[in-house]
């Protein structure tokens, strides 16, 4: 086999793999929101419908017969299905989303079809059904869902070169959003979790994009906080061990924790001596699960092949899908009802005018159902569509008792119960639009009771600053002698900081920012070294050698890049004070000359406007400067 044929082999092999896996396990469908393992679920769940309880080892022993991928995979979906509250009642031990514990064995728990499930998810008549992946079954390729079932349940899926993360979303809210695009009206949707919490949209795009949630905590007093609504995507115990690890590693304070969620959350922390609950309720936030970010990716199956959708667009094509739905199923009642009718008729006029007495004396079969074509033709105006054979072969079954006690009255109320039936379902199909509006109504209420939103919606959840809730954990020292600072040094100007802050250094020459280091050398002649703070102004006078002309200036450092060297003076310029504000005066002295009376002045740099740090700043004097004196500000300093 050469090289390009194995080539070509491998690559056809992994193009159906991925395409398998795309549409066959990990990518829901538009039309009923649900992946095929989902599907066959439900699907078993109405094949074995009869208003009881299952052994959910039964359900999914059943539904092997249409899912190739074994037991544990059907059980961990049912579970999940179950624990959505939408179309499967669940008895027993399913496990807890607020805490994160696990369902009991299959074996001891039990589940049916919700009244919901059955109301809007299955109709034989209008689903198309398939072999199974043996031949011995007929599955459904979809379900006839009446309701967004993927906006309504959300998922994940990890496919090949792809994956799909739908969040969950009100039902009402989803229902008021069909309405409002049939009426030709604009909408808005958010998704809502069942968990709770607080749920940032700002840049929520339809479906897309990102969202940010938060964990709903109270302040009990304060030094106590309680979380009663965690983010979606965790659970109590993954919380808490997120706290956990934030307290380890000292970037929250807390002394206890106390669990006691069960069918809500209920998280206590109390907090230490010199803690208080306001600035701890910001840490959470940065530091642990308190707040998760979501990157939504709305990818479902449409036209046998994976798309990239909005909330909206789901909304238009299950909305129009209904609405066709619902067509089709009035159609079919319609020519149920044309049916019923006809044979109604027919059945009257053969046992009212004894057209069974003709075939009394006749010897052959073909003459008998001959004669009842003959008794029937003068009653043909009253008939809505021609005899056919079949009709004859029903009424000729009719037995001898049934014709006896025949009521012609009850047979005539039969007969206009259906004409008002046809009627009312022309009605329906004539403004299809007010139909299905109708009917999605009826649909919320009665079964949109129980699905309040439960998370709340905020415009913008303002962003923590990491280094502002963090605990000050550490100490920064500068030895001068050595040229090292940080963490591991011991020097005799230390600063209490972070692991998040920005050190911000200046040396004679140049400055820089960086992280918070261990052990670094930065060399003996360090002029400033602090926090970096893009709101503090800095004092400079430098002189420049050559002229021997001073500059003096105020500036921010603002912009930066980390660990980038950035020049403050000019090239071959020599750096006198240099002081963060208060602006100090102070004394510049001058060469001696033999006429000039001023040897020295003062000077009040917080006249002096802020400029740039890269700017060269205003000339100190006409003449030279020999040294400097602070007289004011946060240091008294000599310098030559």
């Amino acid at each position: 086999m050469t090289d390009q044929s194995l080539r070509s082999i491998i690559d056809e092999n992994f193009l159906e793999y991925a395409s398998y896996v795309i549409k066959d396990r990990a990518i829901p469908h538009i039309d009923d929101g649900l992946k095929p393992v989902q599907r066959r679920i439900l699907h078993t769940l109405w094949d074995m419908d009869d208003g009881k309880f299952h052994k959910v080892a039964n359900v999914v022993g059943r539904s092997m017969q249409y899912h190739p991928h074994g037991d544990a995979s059907i059980y961990s979906a049912l579970v999940v299905l179950a624990n959505r509250d939408y179309f499967i009642d669940k008895q027993g031990n399913f496990g807890n989303i607020y805490t994160g514990d696990s369902a009991s064995a299959a074996r001891y728990i039990e589940c049916r079809l919700t009244d919901l499930a059955r109301a809007v998810l299955f109709n034989k008549e209008i689903t198309e059904f398939v072999p199974s992946y043996d031949g011995r079954n007929k599955e459904p390729v979809t379900l006839p869902a009446k309701v967004p079932v993927i906006l309504l349940q959300g998922t994940d899926g990890i496919a090949v070169g792809l994956a799909t993360h739908i969040l969950p979303h009100n039902f009402n809210e989803v229902l008021n959003a069909q309405i409002a695009y049939l009426k030709g009206k604009s909408f808005t949707l958010y998704p809502d979790f069942q968990l709770g919490g607080l749920m940032d949209v700002s840049q929520y795009q339809d479906g897309n994009g990102k969202i940010k949630v938060r964990a709903r905590i109270e302040h009990r007093d304060e030094k106590h906080l309680v979380i009663r609504e965690i983010p979606f995507g965790t659970n109590s115990e993954k919380l808490i061990a997120s706290i956990e690890a934030a307290i380890r590693k000292n970037r929250i304070k807390v002394s206890a924790i106390q669990d006691y969620t069960s069918d809500k959350v209920e998280i206590e922390l109390s907090l230490p001596r010199g803690v208080y609950a306001e600035q701890v309720e910001e840490a959470l936030y940065a530091f642990t699960d308190c707040e998760v970010n979501h990157s939504p990716a709305l990818i479902v199956i449409k036209d046998e092949k994976p798309v990239q959708v909005s909330v909206t667009e789901v909304i238009h094509h299950c909305s129009d899908k209904l609405l066709a739905d619902l067509r089709r199923e009035y159609e079919i009642e319609l020519g149920k009802l044309n049916d019923k009718l006809h044979y109604k008729t027919l059945e009257q006029i053969f046992i009212e005018n004894r057209i069974y007495k003709n075939i009394e004396e006749k010897e052959t079969y073909q003459a008998v159902i001959q004669a009842v074509y003959d008794g029937l033709k003068p009653f043909s105006d009253r008939l809505i569509r021609d005899v056919v054979d079949e009709d004859i072969e029903r009424l000729l079954q009719i037995k001898i008792k049934r014709i006896s006690r025949f009521d012609i009255n009850k047979s005539l109320k039969e007969i206009q119960e259906i004409l008002d039936r046809i009627e009312q379902v022309n009605l329906l199909m004539a403004d299809m639009i007010g139909t299905t509006i109708a009917y999605i109504k009826d649909i919320k209420k009665k079964y949109g009771a129980p699905f309040q939103r439960k998370t709340e919606i905020i415009d913008e959840i303002e962003r923590v600053d990491l280094s502002e809730v963090a605990v000050q954990s550490l100490r920064l020292s500068y030895d001068a002698e050595s040229g090292y600072m940080g963490t591991d040094v011991k020097g005799e100007k230390t600063i209490a900081c972070s692991p998040f802050d920005k050190i911000l250094v200046f040396l004679p020459d140049h400055y820089k920012v960086m992280g918070v280091p261990s052990k670094l050398f930065i060399g003996t002649d360090v002029l400033f070294f602090d926090k970096a703070d893009k709101t503090t102004v800095f004092n400079c006078i430098y002189r420049e050698q050559t002229s021997g002309m001073g500059y003096m200036k105020r500036f921010v450092v603002d912009k930066f890049i980390m660990d980038k060297e950035y020049d403050y003076t000019q090239e071959n310029s020599k750096v006198l004070m240099l002081e963060p504000d208060p602006p100090p005066q102070v004394k510049v002295y001058y060469p001696k000359a033999k006429r000039s009376r001023i040897r020295d002045e003062v000077i009040d740099l917080k006249d002096l406007m802020i400029k740039g740090v890269s700017a060269r700043g205003n000339r100190v004097s006409t003449k030279p400067v020999t040294r400097i004196r602070v007289l004011a500000g946060s240091r008294s300093s000599q310098t030559e």
